[in-house]
């Protein structure tokens, strides 16, 4: 999956979500400019298209985000609903998932 991405569209809204799993907004940020694992989320996406995304922090902790993208004039953003460290349980299941996938 490959777009060009201007940047982010932050609000309160987002913003406190995020916060309250305890990811810093610069550590999503970040995220997006190393390679991560990006896939469609379409149990979630009723209203808009969602993805989930998963990286690792500068300190080497997994994170999984949602996010949506957003079209503003001419520049398309990411924003970002929900943000978490990942426990050892999620990342196990995410790595054989990834696995799977290498293997079709």
């Amino acid at each position: 999956m490959n777009f060009v991405v201007s940047g982010f569209d932050w609000d309160r809204a987002n913003r406190d979500k995020c916060k309250k799993h305890g990811v810093p907004l610069a550590v999503i940020e970040r995220l997006f400019d190393d390679a991560i694992a990006m896939f469609p989320d379409p149990a979630h996406s009723a209203k808009e298209e969602r993805f989930k995304a998963i990286g690792r922090s500068g300190g080497g902790r997994s994170v999984l985000i949602v996010f949506t993208l957003r079209k503003r004039e001419d520049a398309l953003l990411i924003r970002p609903i929900s943000a978490q460290y990942m426990h050892r349980k999620e990342v196990e299941y995410f790595e054989k998932v990834f696995a799977h996938a290498d293997e079709r």
